[in-house]
């Protein structure tokens, strides 16, 4: 009877040892809504969280995940799944035909074209090397040069350049002062239309192109030392003829022609460089030309409209809120999507990737790359939150992956809209409380 009594506290002191590890490892709800109850930041503005558990599959802790938030930047991460389920390894650069002794091409809207970081040079080698009469095909691009809701105010400024069906260059001119303090412009083609204004008196040295042209200003003082800025030109099909023929060195004609599907592709770069030149400093420009290009592989034209209802309807058709989702940067304020949305949209990220590193090194990493580098701090050197960010004025959102020092896996989304706080305060705020779910659990 004794022994019988001892092997059964035993096991009792064993359930209770066990049931004590099992309770260890998991993330207690109430004190992650304790970290936002007592935050007064957090408190003062239109706040969403939610926070979901990888492994054992269950949600965490939701506040406003239901409600609908403006998501800036955190658009892109609609754009990348798109992206992902659309295109292969290598972004399609150009669509041709030979024609005799011609060569008809079409843009597919591939944001590598000769991009400053991507550097892609297949298309245009395809190009140089023939020796056929070359034609630029102007037909299929379907939408305006601004994306709807976009704030037109802000056409001079580096991160709104304009959508088009065969961009070059990222279709921003880099203005710098070379070593003499003179004033140069690149691509070096739009040295012509850079002129002085006495007229023009901004606050500092700026230059300013004209809404409507390609026309560029500075004013009459000294060009600082070191100077650097990029702005957006005016696309037209007249510039990206002449842009063509300056780097070609060889005449390039302009043709309306539709597309043929039987048309032939050249690849240009890797799509998994270009999903990591668009998250980690979070490139506007680039997001808005993927979706141009996916709508060219499914379409055989470019329409963002298109494929935005396209991948609604087939691959994001059973989030739990149905996304209000308008282009693919982010910069519209009309996009609309709520938190617990964003935590499916992540999982199904996670799932088609299939290789965390893989995705982790394309994300913007804490206190390491991209737009959360200066963010957060690593934990003894090791980083634990790989997320999208997401800003506009009055408006902040991080949404991404998490892994705490005890190893669980989480995804969060957690967005802070209408706040009239200095932006820091809201981020420095968001990171204490991932910080702290990642230390605690």
């Amino acid at each position: 009877m004794l022994k019988t009594t001892f092997v059964f506290l035993l096991m009792i002191c064993g359930l209770l040892l066990f049931s004590d590890t099992i309770y260890a490892h998991t993330i207690k709800k109430r004190k992650i809504k304790r970290q936002f109850k007592h935050s007064l930041i957090m408190r003062d503005h239109f706040t969403g969280f939610a926070l979901y558990d990888l492994d054992d599959q269950k949600m965490i802790y939701e506040l406003n995940a239901d409600k609908y938030f403006i998501p800036a930047s955190n658009t892109k991460l609609f754009t990348f799944y798109t992206c992902l389920k659309m295109l292969g390894d290598s972004i399609p650069g150009l669509r041709y035909e030979l024609r005799n002794d011609s060569l008809v091409f079409w843009g597919t809207g591939d944001p590598s074209f000769l991009h400053s970081d991507l550097k892609g040079t297949k298309g245009l080698d395809f190009l140089a090397r023939s020796n056929k009469k070359l034609y630029y095909a102007t037909t299929g691009y379907k939408n305006d040069f601004f994306g709807t809701g976009w704030a037109w105010g802000d056409y001079n400024d580096y991160y709104q350049a304009e959508i088009t069906g065969f961009p070059i260059e990222d279709n921003v001119a880099l203005i710098y002062a070379d070593g003499n303090g003179n004033l140069q412009i690149k691509p070096s083609y739009l040295k012509r239309f850079l002129n002085s204004d006495t007229s023009y008196h901004p606050d500092k040295f700026k230059v300013k192109r004209d809404f409507l042209s390609n026309n560029f200003v500075y004013p009459a003082m000294p060009v600082p030392p070191n100077f650097r800025q990029e702005t957006p030109w005016k696309t037209s099909t007249e510039l990206t003829l002449e842009l063509l023929r300056d780097t070609l060195k060889k005449p390039v004609w302009a043709v309306s022609i539709p597309l043929n599907a039987t048309a032939k592709t050249i690849y240009n770069t890797s799509t998994r460089a270009v999903y990591k030149r668009m998250l980690q400093p979070s490139d506007n420009f680039i997001a808005e030309q993927l979706l141009l290009t996916c709508s060219s592989v499914k379409f055989n034209t470019l329409n963002t409209d298109s494929v935005i209802s396209y991948a609604k309807t087939h691959f994001l058709n059973d989030l739990p809120d149905e996304p209000q989702w308008i282009d693919g940067s982010g910069l519209s304020r009309m996009n609309l999507f709520t938190p617990r949305s964003i935590i499916v949209l992540l999982q199904k990220i996670k799932n088609e990737v299939n290789n965390d590193q893989l995705l982790y090194s394309m994300l913007p990493a804490g206190g390491a790359t991209g737009t959360l580098r200066n963010a957060y701090k690593t934990d003894n050197g090791q980083v634990f939150v790989w997320a999208k960010t997401g800003s506009l004025s009055n408006n902040y959102n991080q949404s991404g992956y998490l892994v705490t020092r005890k190893g669980k896996r989480l995804a969060f989304s957690f967005m802070n809209n209408n706040f009239t706080r200095p932006v820091k305060e809201i981020r420095d705020e968001m990171v204490r409380i991932m910080t702290y779910i990642h230390e605690q659990f």
